[in-house]
């Protein structure tokens, strides 16, 4: 098969953001003062059209417990609480007091601060804190690169059946066709990993920077 997806100018992925749900006060003040405060990893945020993206897809799931590993100033984790019912819960892994300090103001301005728990530590032994059953719902990857192998073994089996993991930069700015650095190795290495893993199916989309969606069996 040699269809592709088109590729986005500056315009057309303004054009994109513009048709679909907009980003609101809160969440535009967010991306403003992450920019703001840290321009040197502002890139670190989700774009807005995958934050758009991972409210509905909460919702459309009816996920009610969640678990996100890279929270930074919390643009992912607010969409996703949003997404989740009043009684649901998002857990949050992340190493950083000065980064996760931005999310919670935010969280607590959106009114979801009583949904999220924030844990700060490395998530590779954060993550064994976790009941052992099989009950997440739903789970966003998105933290250092060479650690995705390890946030991965740890959350796939406690999935429930039918549960959602989605893994954002799996393309590395196209660089996982030749990689340059050790984090487009090890990105390039974790993709070969989740196709060969018989335990989930799994769809890897052209949104930002590439999101894997893995359904767990």
């Amino acid at each position: 098969m040699t269809t592709k997806s088109i590729s986005l100018t500056s315009e057309l992925h303004a054009y994109l953001v513009a048709h679909g749900t907009p980003p609101d006060e809160i969440m535009r003040d967010l991306a403003e003062e992450t920019r703001a405060v840290l321009p040197d990893n502002a890139q670190m945020q989700v774009a807005p059209e995958q934050a758009a993206f991972l409210s509905f897809l909460t919702r459309l799931l009816g996920v009610r417990q969640a678990v996100e590993v890279g929270t930074f100033t919390g643009l992912s984790s607010l969409a996703i609480a949003r997404g989740l019912p009043e009684d649901g819960r998002l857990t949050c892994f992340d190493i950083s007091e000065e980064f996760t300090g931005i999310a919670r103001r935010y969280w607590a301005r959106a009114g979801v601060d009583d949904r999220i728990e924030l844990r700060i530590g490395p998530a590779g032994d954060t993550l064994r804190e976790l009941p052992h059953e099989r009950h997440l719902d739903f789970a966003f990857i998105d933290a250092d690169k060479t650690g995705y192998p390890v946030y991965w073994a740890e959350l796939v089996p406690r999935m429930r059946p039918g549960g959602i993991i989605a893994v954002d930069n799996v393309l590395r700015d196209g660089r996982v066709i030749a990689p340059q650095n050790a984090d487009d190795r090890a990105i390039a290495a974790f993709n070969d990993e989740v196709l060969a893993d018989v335990r989930v199916e799994a769809v890897m989309l052209p949104v930002a920077d590439g999101l894997t969606l893995a359904r767990v069996h």
